[in-house]
């Protein structure tokens, strides 16, 4: 009796160690609000969040659905200068929207900001990065290398400071994101 009880305890706190990892676990899919039947309502506004690796986006009646992404660096940083490969944090708007060869789709957003620079500064200021360095640019929302979706369901961080989703994904919300929308980037 006593081995089936230590057994029994044994195979319970398993179970609830690899349930407690499965919800920990990064979703790969993306989900939309419930009974769309088209894209979004009015205006949208994107909010990223790095530790989540997901890009929601909000219309006139509040969520209307989340993606799963990557971006640079694995350590999620804020960007500190070109070629740190960290994504940046703040807020930005969509200035360009293109077909691109490599990555399906290409949004740019306004990096570096007046914020940016602020930061930026700040940081030389006080010799967190070097006297010389550069601030970069050319930061975007855009998709994989033809047939490498995996990389997003992987959360493989792979850009030199981008946002990037699946292509499915990207070309989907590039039809319904217009210029001077809306982009938060959050840690």
């Amino acid at each position: 009796m006593k081995r089936v009880f230590i057994l029994g305890t044994l195979f319970l706190g398993s179970t609830l160690l690899a349930s407690k990892s499965v919800l920990n676990m990064h979703r790969s899919f993306s989900y939309k609000r419930p009974g769309i039947a088209s894209g979004p309502v009015g205006d949208i506004s994107i909010l990223i969040d790095k530790s989540d690796y997901e890009l929601s986006i909000y219309d006139e009646k509040g969520w209307f659905a989340t993606y799963p992404v990557v971006f640079g660096n694995s350590s999620l940083s804020d960007k500190k200068m070109q070629g740190d490969k960290n994504t940046p944090e703040g807020s930005f708007h969509i200035t360009a929207k293109r077909v691109h060869d490599k990555w399906c789709r290409f949004m740019s957003l306004d990096y570096p900001t007046k914020e940016s620079y602020d930061r930026f500064n700040a940081r030389k200021q006080r010799g967190e990065i070097p006297a010389n360095a550069s601030i970069g640019g050319g930061i975007g929302i855009h998709g994989t290398w033809p047939h490498e979706d995996f990389v997003i369901d992987r959360y493989t961080n792979w850009t030199e400071g981008c946002i990037s989703m699946k292509n499915m994904d990207v070309s989907e919300i590039y039809n319904y994101v217009k210029g001077n929308t809306n982009v938060t980037i959050r840690k």
